[in-house]
């Protein structure tokens, strides 16, 4: 991923603060106050941050893409093989004792390594000792943080009050900037709220929305059902230049699967291979499969799973094999969802919990509770641990076949487990 850009004059990087700060004003609430607050007072704000003014002098640009003083390797090649958050924080610590200090693009190389191992938290503390220290942050370490603060759930206070940060330090927020924001509020649900700042980047040409930010905003709006605006989205998303991806049709595709809107999946997906010349993949076909399924068309599934193996040459994955599965096993057909587990393990598909859940389940259904519990206690030699939805099956079986006993020492047993689990963490 690429945030560093060339940077405008002064005059030029002004002028955008300006028209971007204007145009976010009512929407992000940047005032002075909420910015000192959030962000410049450590004994007040919430992540603590102090950002350290510095100049971009031609000395400084030197300073900073110096890897060290004598300029030798070896702090990149130990940052490549950082893989753990003690090996991070000693590495972070030996590079903050160099005089003059690193370069910020081996700090935002660090910072970039700890998101990838999904330590969000730890990520932003050392954001705050960059700032501490005088790193001179830059608009890809911003980026950073911001995504941080968005998967833990922080994008409407903290999230923002980065980007007003950026505002404040001369910062021009990118796309990837607004992409992770717009991701980070419908991850909790704030759907409106990402519809309004979309609205604002195409109103006010704040940026212009990459295939990111409208496959973001599709998944968006099919979580919430709204899948009617999610294509309308697309033909927009087509409108202006930017060609919608496969992650697009699925993603839209999948939703009108799940609101057994079959017929309107299926052309979408005529459009996507015929007129946009995109090639279906195993995600696609076991999103049609699963609609497909959910309405009985059992021989429209059969020609599918044709289609998709023989003349596409996609091999179902362990996805498509478990709601086969699931599927056969509602409709009480579980010798056929038996005979789906058989193919499975022939072809090196693995079954998971989901799978045998689904198959404990299946003969619940049918009243069949010896093979559904001789099912169950085979999963431990399968290397299986029963998760909620396995309980639940069993002891629902139970309950419907008056054994109210085997249901209570199920649910026994399942209460010993989870104190064992908790105990042991």
């Amino acid at each position: 991923m690429a945030f560093r850009a060339c940077s405008p004059n002064q005059n030029q990087r002004r002028s955008m603060m300006t028209h971007l700060n204007s145009h976010l004003h009512g929407f992000i609430k940047l005032t002075g106050n909420f910015i000192i607050t959030s962000f410049l007072l450590p004994s007040s704000s919430r992540l603590g941050f102090e950002f350290t003014p510095h100049s971009t002098s031609l000395a400084s640009l030197l300073h900073s893409t110096s890897f060290s003083n004598n300029g030798d390797p070896p702090l990149l090649s130990r940052y490549q093989k950082v893989t753990s958050l003690d090996h991070a924080f000693n590495l972070f610590d030996e590079m903050i004792q160099r005089k003059p200090l690193p370069s910020v693009i081996k700090f935002n190389q660090l910072l970039s390594a700890l998101t990838k191992l999904n330590h969000f938290s730890s990520c932003l503390h050392l954001f705050k000792q960059m700032c501490v220290v005088g790193v001179p942050v830059d608009a890809y370490s911003m980026n950073i943080a911001i995504k941080c603060c968005c998967q833990m759930s922080r994008t409407n206070n903290d999230g923002f009050a980065l980007l007003g940060c950026c505002f404040r330090r001369a910062l021009v927020p990118n796309v990837f900037t607004f992409s992770t924001l717009l991701d980070g509020l419908i991850r909790e649900d704030r759907i409106l709220e990402a519809e309004r700042l979309f609205k604002k980047l195409i109103k006010h040409r704040l940026c212009e929305p990459n295939v990111v930010t409208y496959n973001t905003m599709i998944k968006g709006l099919c979580k919430f059902g709204n899948n009617d605006i999610a294509i309308a989205l697309l033909r927009l998303m087509d409108e202006r230049g930017c060609k919608p991806d496969i992650y697009a049709y699925n993603t839209i595709i999948d939703s009108l699967c799940k609101d057994k809107m079959i017929e309107d999946a299926f052309k979408l997906f005529n459009e996507m291979v015929f007129h946009k010349g995109i090639q279906p993949n195993v995600i696609t076909y076991t999103s049609l499969i699963h609609g497909l399924c959910n309405l009985c068309r059992w021989d429209d599934v059969s020609k599918l799973l044709k289609e998709m193996e023989e003349d596409l040459r996609i091999s179902p994955d362990l996805k498509t094999f478990s709601l086969l599965v699931d599927a056969f096993c509602k409709e009480g057909r579980v010798d056929e969802a038996e005979v789906v587990i058989d193919i499975m393990v022939e072809r090196g598909e693995v079954p998971n919990i989901v799978t045998y859940s689904s198959l404990i389940d299946g003969y619940c259904l049918r009243g069949e509770m010896t093979k559904a519990k001789l099912i169950f206690d085979s999963l431990t030699s399968k290397g299986l641990v029963p998760n909620v939805v396995t309980y639940n099956c069993l002891v629902n079986g139970y309950c419907k076949s008056l054994k109210i006993e085997e249901a209570m020492h199920l649910l026994k047993r399942r209460c010993l487990c989870f104190i064992r689990w908790a105990v042991a963490s």
